[in-house]
């Protein structure tokens, strides 16, 4: 059976409710943020050196970087489900927005995050900032305007590294979705899967999704 170490309000979220969707028996290992840092706690970083969450481990194997877990279960545990085939149509869109959850849209959100702490509201870099993330958003709601799933017609993997940026992540980032429905509604779909309630009720109980 796999363990997950799993950090609350964390993009390790993730892990579990692909677990849920799939079926695989696993684990759990929570740990909490330092109340004040809101960093990871010693006891991840005595696993990993950059004590960051998620981490499996699978037998012997401990592997971190929750894109690279997703990939190894689907395709070790999970029979390759939620992950289109390059002959199916919604292959490269599939790919797409996998990749670009943590390459645009988890990223510019950091940076939004950490620049407008550390900098005056009407710096240009900051201003620059916005402007990328307003761009990010932009796209992410044509899509779904477009397709009911990142993917296309069917939820995959794609759905599951999307979601933590704009729910969980609105905890350090708040965002007004408000001039986003498509966005709203996508939310609201996920919202109404069992999998991903049962996954955020295990991993953080104490949290009510940021599903609006």
């Amino acid at each position: 059976m796999n363990t997950i170490h799993h950090l609350g309000h964390s993009q390790s979220e993730r892990i579990l409710w692909l677990c849920e969707e799939l079926g695989i028996p696993y684990a759990l290992k929570r740990y909490t943020r330092d109340a004040v840092t809101r960093l990871s706690p010693p006891e991840l970083k005595a696993l990993h050196p950059l004590g960051a969450a998620p981490l499996i481990e699978d037998g012997d194997l401990l592997l971190a970087e929750s894109a690279a877990i997703v990939e190894y279960l689907i395709a070790v545990h999970g029979g390759g489900r939620l992950k289109p085939g390059p002959g199916h149509p919604d292959f490269a869109p599939f790919l797409y927005w996998f990749h670009f959850a943590n390459g645009n849209l988890q990223p510019v959100m950091l940076r939004r995050m950490t620049l407008g702490r550390a900098l005056p509201a009407d710096h240009p870099v900051l201003t620059a900032t916005q402007e990328r993330l307003d761009k990010v958003l932009a796209l992410v709601e044509e899509r779904l305007g477009q397709a009911p799933y990142f993917a296309g017609d069917d939820f995959s993997a794609a759905d599951i590294m999307s979601i933590f940026s704009l729910t969980t992540m609105r905890l350090f980032l708040p965002i007004d979705l408000t001039p986003y429905p498509n966005i709203r509604a996508y939310l609201e779909r996920i919202g109404e899967r069992p999998a991903y309630r049962a996954a955020m009720a295990k991993g953080d109980p104490e949290l009510t999704p940021l599903l609006v």
